[in-house]
């Protein structure tokens, strides 16, 4: 049978792995003017959609290691899906910036029919999937040394930093309780 081995990925940076759930999970919300707003502040969030999807679709379908013993017929069709979604949504992005929306839903989908029992909550399961990429990316990205990260403060603090002017960064950032953003 032939093996499949998939490239490890380049670690995302943690503003654009924020940036991407931010988007995400705002149209997941259907929240179309922050949507618009996110996607107005990264002109490359069809880019970055695909870069995170393919972190979240490339474990969840890949085949089993050895140890799982032999893989099944059904392993093998959504080892292929897997790679059929990743290409296809980055075919999808050389289209351009209007395509993100359109990627951000199929991730959406994804996120419904294969990684929610039951089609629990999305929204959380985006939250989760961006706590684990946000994580990755700020492991992969440390700050340099005696530099802060932004979260939580030096001084203990835990509420929300004061809004900023980017209105990216205001919704974002400032929304830590909220729909779009879980602090790292």
């Amino acid at each position: 049978m032939p093996e499949t081995t998939a490239l490890p990925l380049a670690p995302m940076t943690p503003h654009a792995a924020i940036s991407a759930f931010c988007y995400l999970r705002a149209v997941q919300a259907g929240d179309v003017e922050a949507a618009r707003e996110f996607a107005g502040a990264e002109l490359r969030m069809a880019e970055l959609l695909v870069d995170a999807v393919e972190r979240i679709v490339v474990p969840v379908t890949a085949l089993p290691g050895a140890e799982a013993g032999e893989p099944t017929t059904e392993m093998f069709a959504l080892e292929a899906l897997g790679q059929v979604l990743v290409a296809t949504l980055r075919t999808w992005a050389q289209a351009g910036p209007d395509s993100a929306e359109g990627i951000a839903c199929a991730v959406i989908d994804f996120v419904l029919q294969f990684l929610t029992d039951d089609h629990e909550d999305v929204a959380e399961m985006l939250r989760q999937l961006e706590a684990v990429g946000v994580g990755q990316a700020l492991a992969a990205h440390p700050a340099p040394d005696g530099a802060h990260r932004g979260w939580p403060p030096p001084d203990g603090r835990t509420t929300a930093p004061p809004h900023r002017t980017a209105p990216h960064r205001t919704r974002c950032a400032s929304a830590l309780a909220g729909p779009y953003h879980t602090p790292p």
